[in-house]
């Protein structure tokens, strides 16, 4: 089973809310986005966005440019129903983040809770930063939200990668500043608690 047949079947198997990593709404993320781009007019891309409540607030906060990417043409379906007339103001991206086509230089804002994670390969990781990079604009903020070091092992069925802020600015390289990092813990639908990291870095 390839990566996406995989996150079709989780959409297909699962209510949006009873899937692990689901949060009514992503305070954290939103916190950051809101410090990062308090322009409202900013390009704010969320990669893995699917069946993420994320956008509704954004666009609750008055954010007039978001993308929502993901592979899961389900989730985005899902997200597309929940949202009705408002989903016309969003650009929605149904394509995998390793092989997307990004314009370039153009977002202001990065977000992604919960992909980067799931990638085990050097190269995975490679083609990732190297799409990010691409389409972020020189002083734009990446905000990225993993497991941390206490976090789970596994996630969805898959192996994941846990880091800390500085094994994850590592992956990012020079070309990146690490504004801020914070540890939270998320309390999963079935009443697990996982640790995750969020980091927020700029590009020089």
């Amino acid at each position: 089973m390839d990566s996406k047949e995989h996150w079709e079947g989780v959409y297909r198997s699962k209510a949006p809310d009873a899937v692990s990593w689901y949060r009514p709404h992503l305070e954290t993320s939103l916190r950051l986005i809101s410090e990062s781009a308090p322009d409202r007019s900013a390009a704010i891309i969320d990669v893995g966005g699917g069946a993420s409540t994320l956008v509704d607030d954004l666009l609750q906060y008055g954010y007039r440019n978001p993308t929502v990417l993901d592979m899961s043409a389900v989730a985005l379906d899902t997200t597309k129903r929940r949202l009705g007339a408002n989903a016309e103001q969003i650009n929605w991206v149904a394509f995998d983040i390793l092989m997307v086509d990004l314009p370039a230089h153009h977002y202001d804002v990065w977000h992604d809770r919960a992909v980067f994670h799931f990638l085990s390969e050097a190269s995975e990781r490679a083609a990732y930063i190297r799409v990010l990079t691409n389409a972020l604009k020189r002083g734009g903020h990446v905000i990225i939200g993993t497991f941390g070091p206490a976090g789970p092992k596994r996630c969805s069925g898959l192996d994941v990668r846990r880091y800390d802020a500085q094994r994850l600015f590592d992956e990012f390289g020079a070309g990146f500043e690490l504004v801020t990092s914070t540890i939270e813990d998320h309390h999963t639908p079935a009443g697990s608690a996982q640790q995750f990291l969020y980091c927020c870095f700029r590009k020089l």
